[in-house]
């Protein structure tokens, strides 16, 4: 049996209404602050990202799906969208048209790791970049984001996670202070945290061995060496989160693991997810811009994993969406009747829309516009008591009979299924009579 690549996972019907619901929350709050919706190919030249995201960090190294196309460009799977987004206001001047830029996207992303919860080969993100400006507000701007969207989903155990790593001047400083620290203690490191002493070094303290976080506590940590005008910034950042009632701890030992980032970086984790505690990160990158060929432009953003935090959602027993229902179901009766069926269905869901009812509105803050009339029949030649289960297993607000006696006399029967209540409705009069009917049940408190 052919089944799903490794690493890969297929989202199904009855997962979909909560991936839709965060995709929803996401536009909306995005839209709020005014970024734009952006859409970059799943595929781009493999020097792009080894030029932004770092020859020798493990995603270049170790994890990008890359292969060799007819003309033989090396061509990879994105595995994070900073460098595309980039790439695409670059190619497109977008900076010639606004000043500032801040774009937003929900893509998925590839990465070849090892599986496991929260982490897949093929996995979905959504995220932010602001370009054009160094101000620290967009710094903030960009973290409250992330935490409303976090927080409106219903999200309580939440941590986050601040950190500056200076301007490249000063972090190469600092990098040669940790390297004569930590050779010291060189043998005592593993084997990967000794081969990032000399080529990433500080992706040290990412790691998750007892050994080597024991050399490293006493290790000088970058933000006691940055320059003055990273701190003055991070200091805007803090005071900004503060007035936001955004919480928030300092941690020295977040790097990030990409080579672009400056100045202040963030992670916002869960204790929800397991080992892959991330649910989002991001930073500033003031140099990536020039680094990938366009003007020097300075920026700020952010990505988050959605099948993490929709795992964590599931775990703290959030984001509990009602059930689905279909509005209304038509019972064939006679089976010479099918057309006259498929055209009253036709023209029911071309016609009518659900105005969302102030108390129906999704849990948790995430507001939904109207939504279609939802109608369904038998397409298999069932049985009035066969169609009457389909239509309760489908949680159906209405039935409309069609056929029999009732028909022959130019009308049909709607039947209310949560009072019980049946009536009879003129044939060329049922399209609005069936709709007021519904809207008058639906209305009620």
């Amino acid at each position: 049996m052919l089944k799903a690549i490794t690493g890969t996972k297929d989202i199904l019907p009855t997962e979909m209404q909560k991936w839709n619901c965060l995709e929803k929350l996401v536009k909306e709050i995005f839209t709020s602050f005014n970024y734009k919706e952006i859409r970059t190919p799943i595929f781009e030249e493999t020097a792009l990202f080894a030029r932004s995201i770092g020859e020798e960090t493990d995603i270049v190294g170790k994890e990008m799906y890359t292969f060799l196309d007819k003309g033989q460009t090396s061509l990879t799977l994105k595995p994070e969208m900073t460098a595309s987004v980039v790439r695409a206001f670059i190619e497109h001047s977008l900076s010639k048209h606004q000043p500032l830029n801040k774009l937003f996207y929900i893509s998925p992303m590839f990465r070849q790791e090892k599986p496991q919860a929260g982490r897949l080969r093929q996995f979905h993100q959504f995220g932010g970049e602001a370009l054009g400006s160094t101000s620290p507000l967009l710094d903030a701007e960009i973290i409250i984001i992330v935490y409303k969207i976090l927080f409106k989903l219903g999200l309580k155990d939440l941590a986050v996670k601040l950190n500056s790593l200076g301007i490249p001047s000063s972090r190469e400083n600092y990098k040669n202070l940790l390297r004569d620290f930590l050779n010291n203690s060189k043998d005592k490191l593993s084997q990967d945290s000794r081969k990032r002493l000399d080529q990433n070094i500080l992706r040290i303290f990412d790691s998750k061995l007892e050994s080597d976080q024991e050399i490293l506590k006493d290790a000088p940590f970058l933000i006691d060496f940055i320059d003055e005008e990273s701190k003055a910034d991070f200091e805007i950042v803090k005071t900004l989160l503060n007035q936001s009632n955004i919480p928030f701890e300092i941690d020295p030992k977040l790097v990030r693991g990409l080579d672009y980032y400056t100045k202040t970086t963030f992670e916002i984790v869960s204790g929800k997810v397991g080992s892959q505690s991330a649910l989002c990160g991001g930073g500033r990158y003031d140099l990536l811009v020039e680094q990938l060929g366009g003007e020097p432009t300075p920026g700020v953003g952010f990505a988050a994993g959605m099948e993490r935090i929709l795992l964590a959602c599931e775990n703290e027993k959030v984001l509990d969406l009602p059930h689905e229902k279909i509005n209304l179901y038509i019972v064939k009766i006679d089976k010479n009747l099918s057309e006259k069926v498929f055209e009253l269905a036709i023209n029911l869901r071309d016609n009518y829309q659900i105005p969302l009812k102030e108390n129906e509105k999704y849990q948790n803050g995430v507001i939904s516009l109207n939504i279609p009339f939802k109608v369904e029949f038998d397409y298999l030649d069932r049985s009035v008591k066969s169609q009457m289960r389909v239509a309760n297993n489908l949680n159906t607000n209405f039935v409309l009979f069609v056929g029999g006696e009732e028909y022959n006399t130019g009308k049909v029967i709607l039947k209310n299924m949560s009072t019980g209540e049946q009536f009879p409705i003129a044939i060329e009069k049922c399209k609005d009579e069936i709709y007021n009917q519904f809207l008058s049940s639906y209305s009620d408190p």
